[in-house]
């Protein structure tokens, strides 16, 4: 593999808005902490426009106010601009794609999608993350739901604009990156990529916040689970092409001082998607995961695109951040993410 030096000169750098502060931190805050530390994008999130959009309108602004979003948008471009950043990709796009011909959740999807793709305008990016739906009403058969995300890409087609799909670990069905592949190649559109994630990977076919280990819990112990995992990588190396990866999202996960009920909770989300709202921290800060194993695969494919920090750190016990020094924490993610390429470039 090569040099680190070599990764380092030819890897861009990106970090969620999301990532950093809460929603009520101020966007110029979080942009400013972000290009001191040195990444070179962002992926900016919906819940951080939805804030800056309320503050500015001094009023609660809602989700599907398009004319008001894209309007701030173009506000949030220049302030993107004034810290030397680009918007990456525009996320998390959720609960699109399965609903039921012709049911209520269809029509919006499809009149989220559109307001979404007029925010990309407006804001200056050609790229959304759509996130493999987590609804229990999604319908499961694949060719449906590439069905829909085919519909999706062409919208975006008609702008120049591309779709990264990502596997979401607690998804209903496409939990990992052999089912969101196989759909990809299914929608077989040339703007249709992948988002590759670290903690999506390794937290859906390695890790498992409702055992005691912290582990995917089978017949043969952790030789056998670590050995298949392996093989998963070296599968995902040698089928997926460099150029069908968009982005790789980089975060590790602290094991659960006490196992997650493996039920749903009361708004239905899987104890995968509460591990992953809170217990999400750089990479060698306290996390678990297999981070560099996932990493060093996805860079053998050829990728040398954007990598980019999606943490969610409330702390070892999930309780959040005081946030007092943002800056801090930006300046930290970027000494992970060098030593993450360093540590991916030995043998």
């Amino acid at each position: 593999m090569a040099s680190s030096q070599s990764l380092f000169d030819s890897i861009p750098t990106c970090y969620a808005t999301v990532s950093i502060g809460t929603p009520d931190t101020p966007l110029d805050q979080k942009l400013e902490a972000i290009a001191g530390a040195g990444f070179q994008g962002i992926e900016l999130g919906f819940p951080d426009l939805l804030s800056f959009a309320s503050k500015r309108q001094n009023q609660e602004v809602q989700a599907q106010d398009f004319d008001t979003l894209c309007h701030v948008a173009r506000e949030v471009k220049q302030l993107v601009e004034k810290n030397r950043l680009k918007v990456v990709m525009l996320q998390p796009f959720s609960t699109f794609e399965g609903w039921e011909e012709g049911s209520d959740g269809r029509e919006d999807a499809f009149r989220r999608a559109e307001g979404w793709i007029r925010i990309m305008e407006a804001v200056g990016t050609d790229m959304l993350q759509v996130g493999s739906t987590d609804s229990p009403h999604a319908l499961g058969n694949l060719d449906y739901l590439a069905a829909d995300l085919r519909q999706l890409a062409d919208l975006l087609a008609a702008k120049n604009f591309c779709l990264a799909y990502e596997n979401w670990c607690w998804a209903t069905h496409a939990p990992d990156w052999k089912d969101v592949w196989e759909i990809v190649q299914k929608v077989d559109r040339p703007n249709v990529g992948l988002c590759l994630d670290t903690f999506q990977t390794a937290g859906g076919e390695w890790a498992d916040p409702t055992t005691a280990s912290g582990l995917i819990e089978r017949a043969g112990g952790r030789e056998a689970l670590q050995s298949q995992f392996m093989t998963s990588l070296q599968i995902l190396s040698r089928t997926i092409p460099s150029e069908k990866i968009y982005i790789l999202q980089i975060s590790d996960a602290y094991k659960p001082s006490t196992p997650l009920d493996a039920k749903p909770d009361g708004s239905g989300l899987r104890p995968r998607g509460r591990w992953s709202s809170c217990l999400r921290p750089v990479p060698f800060d306290g996390g678990y995961l297999p981070v560099v194993d996932v990493t060093k695969a996805v860079l053998r494919t050829g990728f040398r695109g954007w990598f980019s920090m999606e943490v969610f750190d409330g702390g070892p016990e999930g309780t959040d951040q005081d946030w007092k020094d943002m800056k801090a924490y930006a300046k930290k993610a970027m000494a992970s993410h060098k030593r993450l390429l360093e540590e991916a470039a030995k043998s």
